[in-house]
């Protein structure tokens, strides 16, 4: 199957690096998730893959060919960068089939991706009608029309209701393990850690991570493990002696920071302590890329002040 390459890629807007020596690799058989800030460069990466920009030095290929350079675009790369894209004034239907006839797709393929995408019974209306999710099940798949071998989709997610959040999630997996090469850029890191199998992170047009995603969590987050107990005095005391690092909140909750139920448990037993819940928090994505990435966004917001009340008379 086709892969996509992406080697020291610099593009310059004027005075502006978006990509800077930027070089990673979209390997087949897998979903790899691309992540980063606002700003960091992802769709501009993903306008230079499918031949919609240039870059200023380096190089995009797919199977070792420049997008401009493939004899069936269409027919090799299935991309969906911007759901808007389409004229509200045609339907779905001959939205698809004017594609189909530029890309020399067989017209079959048109209802097949109808039904594939759920909108086979929308086909004939506007598309100036239809939602946002509705426009995003289009965009996939127009991108899917010719079953192609490489998808690049920006933000697929975006707009679907849980049902079509579901459904996504199974067309992706679906697809890489067709062996296809799948590139998937989200904000939603709770949605990549349920399809993503391999994660490349940019920050100010960087590459700050090329790794898999299990790898990429237990990198960057530190484990903890939550308790309560009765015995709160000698369960400071034990923790202290054991060198661990802990924090109570108000409501008697205990965390212990990098920490697993197999350092913890045997202590309370050895201990005699009381234990009322004994947990191990599970780091996420999320925890893991906001530890990457503090200080990478372009765009901040300022933490709002705390008001503090007046005293009164």
């Amino acid at each position: 199957m086709t892969s996509v390459d992406v080697v020291g890629v610099t593009k310059e807007y004027g005075a502006i690096r978006a990509l800077d020596g930027v070089t990673f690799s979209v390997r087949p058989g897998r979903v790899t998730g691309f992540l980063g800030p606002n700003g960091a460069g992802k769709s501009t990466a993903m306008r230079l893959m499918v031949g919609l920009d240039r870059p200023t030095s380096g190089t995009c290929t797919i199977g070792g060919r420049a997008y401009s350079s493939l004899a069936d675009p269409l027919r090799t790369v299935g991309a969906l960068l911007d759901p808007q894209a389409a004229l509200g004034s045609r339907t779905a239907q001959g939205h698809l089939r004017v594609l189909a006839a530029a890309g020399r797709i067989p017209a079959r393929r048109v209802e097949e991706v109808l039904e594939q995408t759920g909108i086979a019974s929308a086909a004939d209306r506007r598309i100036g009608t239809y939602s946002l999710g509705m426009r995003q099940r289009l965009g996939i798949a127009a991108a899917l029309l010719g079953d192609p071998g490489v998808l690049l989709l920006d933000e697929p997610s975006n707009g679907l209701d849980p049902e079509g959040i579901t459904w996504i999630r199974a067309l992706l997996r679906s697809l890489a393990g067709e062996g296809r090469t799948v590139l998937v850029s989200s904000h939603l890191m709770g949605e990549t850690s349920a399809f993503a199998d391999h994660l490349v992170v940019l920050g100010k047009g960087r590459v700050l991570a090329d790794t898999p995603l299990e790898e990429f969590v237990s990198t960057w987050t530190v484990p903890r493990v939550r308790l309560r107990t009765t015995d709160g005095e000698r369960m400071r005391a034990v923790l202290t002696a054991e060198g661990h690092s802990f924090s109570v909140s108000d409501d008697g909750r205990w965390t212990v920071e990098g920490a697993g139920l197999a350092d913890i448990g045997p202590i309370a037993a050895r201990e005699g302590l009381s234990v009322l819940e004994l947990a191990a928090e599970e780091p996420s994505l999320e925890d893991a890329y906001l530890a990457l990435t503090a200080g990478e966004a372009e765009f901040t917001a300022a933490a709002r002040p705390t008001r503090i009340p007046e005293a009164r008379p």
